[in-house]
């Protein structure tokens, strides 16, 4: 194992994950409105929760923004955190502007008119900002600088290879400011976007909103820099004022649910990684010592669909998988008297392995006018692009209405991963059977080991001597046939990496 991992290190990309506490102060059921939506639905659900903010007066004042950066941006020696310059300037009283700042909108007020709106005064999007580089930056959009004009060593604003104007944030801040991009591109989905600027980086209407090159590139950033202690207690504290949060801080793969790889999986808070309070880190979800066996996914097709989607590789010209309320789906391509020769899947909406250990798949199903179900239909299961067949299925004789359990078929070969179930249904010009379908259900059994503590700190990892691994969600694996994340573990020092 040592030996494959050392030997793909330069492929390896290092995520930064920091050590645990406990949980973020979330408000419980803050995000349960989250569960199960995924992509467009996601963001607006996202949206609603937190479009409403008890925002701050603009300005200085006992109840004004600095006021609130006096509590938001304020180290332990009084110092204000400038995430534009290196400047050092500190504190006065509370409420009293910094001589020699400004109140900088992250994402630019012209943008929508520079109407004095909840997003004028919205904390998350508001910032101390030396005021040299706050008028050198402009009201571009943030992005990657390939041409500076100005580089204050901290900010460059210049020209993109996109041929548009940009300001660029330190490393250390990027995946700050990408959330906080994402933040304001969801809070405020519902503004009307105007002016070049805005164009050059928002579309109208509740979903993408930030388009494609600037949510790839925050993804980016985003993971590179992942959420730290500073970052963390900040949200923690603007949530303190506002009564609202930033859940791409609380949860670091959220963006990947609403604009990247992840979007046709369903979200759920409870099951994915979040942040820790008091900084610095993420928690998986929380698995019993000895968990008990849950129910993955369940659909009773007399009543429901389940999301099932069907899909004629070769038609016989009309569908061969429709549903009713008295047999759940059925295939068949007998239709006027005659046999047809087809070939068509039902397949069930994505079905999350990734937490669990073990799976198993049990169906009810009834045959009829086929000779031999088993080696004429099939049951497959869809994993990273792979079709795989399943076997172990308890069939109907194939000459009666009667229906059957198939038995409990093992998916735990897939454990860890993301899967679809797929019901192939085969016909001959000469037989063209019946498949009734009426209930489904997949269950599992959580993994009840996780690695929760990851640190990119590799001078600490000696490769050279024993260690372990894990997948994300803490099953221990053998590297030498896994692809995907690995988390490495050797006494306290911990590594993640994409092998």
């Amino acid at each position: 194992m040592k030996r494959n991992i050392t030997c793909c290190l330069a492929a390896i990309i290092l995520a930064t994950v920091f050590g645990v506490t406990a949980n973020a102060q979330i408000p419980d059921g803050y995000y349960a409105s989250l569960k199960g939506k995924k992509g467009a639905e996601l963001k607006s659900a996202v949206h609603e929760i937190i479009k409403k903010a008890n925002v701050l007066d603009y300005g200085s004042g006992s109840n004004g923004t600095w006021s609130g950066f006096y509590t938001t941006d304020r180290t332990d020696n009084n110092e204000v955190r400038d995430r534009y310059s290196n400047e050092v300037r500190y504190f006065g009283s509370k409420g009293a502007a910094v001589s020699g700042m400004n109140i900088e909108h992250s994402f630019p007020k012209s943008w929508w008119g520079g109407a004095k709106t909840q997003a004028y005064k919205d904390l998350y999007n508001l910032m101390p900002c030396e005021q040299k580089i706050n008028s050198s930056k402009s009201n571009y959009p943030m992005g990657q600088v390939t041409s500076a004009k100005t580089d204050n060593g901290c900010t460059k604003v210049g020209k993109g290879s996109n041929g548009y104007m940009l300001w660029e944030p330190a490393d250390k801040w990027k995946g700050d400011f990408a959330r906080g991009y994402m933040y304001m591109a969801t809070a405020y989905q519902d503004y009307s976007w105007s002016g070049e600027q805005a164009n050059q980086i928002l579309t109208k209407g509740d979903y993408p909103t930030l388009k494609e090159w600037a949510y790839t590139l925050y993804i980016q950033w985003a993971k590179a820099d992942a959420p730290d202690e500073i970052e963390i207690k900040r949200n923690n504290a603007v949530s303190s004022i506002q009564g609202n949060r930033n859940p791409f801080v609380d949860f670091p793969n959220l963006m990947e649910y609403i604009w990247g790889d992840s979007i046709t999986y369903a979200f759920d808070p409870d099951k994915t990684v979040r942040t820790s309070e008091g900084g610095g880190g993420t928690t998986g979800p929380t698995n019993p010592t000895d968990p008990e066996e849950e129910t993955i996914y369940s659909a009773t097709f007399t009543a429901e669909s389940g999301n099932c989607t069907e899909q004629d590789i070769t038609s016989p010209g009309f569908t061969v998988w429709t549903r009713d309320s008295k047999y759940g789906w059925k295939g068949t391509a007998f239709k006027s008297n005659k046999n047809n020769a087809a070939e068509s899947t039902l397949t069930t909406p994505d079905i999350d392995l990734t937490r669990y250990e073990t799976a198993m798949l049990n169906f009810s199903h009834a045959v009829n006018f086929c000779a031999s179900p088993g080696t004429t239909f099939a049951v497959e299961v869809l994993c990273d692009g792979v079709t795989t067949k399943l076997d172990g299925i308890t069939w109907p004789a194939g000459n009666n209405w009667t229906f059957k359990e198939s038995g409990d078929v093992s998916l735990s070969r897939f454990a860890g991963k993301k899967i679809n179930i797929v019901f192939r249904y085969k016909s001959t010009a000469s037989e063209a059977g019946t498949w009734e379908i009426k209930a489904m259900t997949v269950k599992g059994k959580p993994s009840s080991s996780s690695v929760n503590a990851v640190s990119s700190n590799t001078t600490v990892f000696d490769f050279s001597k024993p260690y372990k691994a894990y997948t994300s969600d803490g099953r221990e694996i053998n590297t030498s046939d896994y692809k995907g994340i690995v988390i490495l573990k050797q006494g306290i020092s911990v590594l993640k990496v994409i092998k």
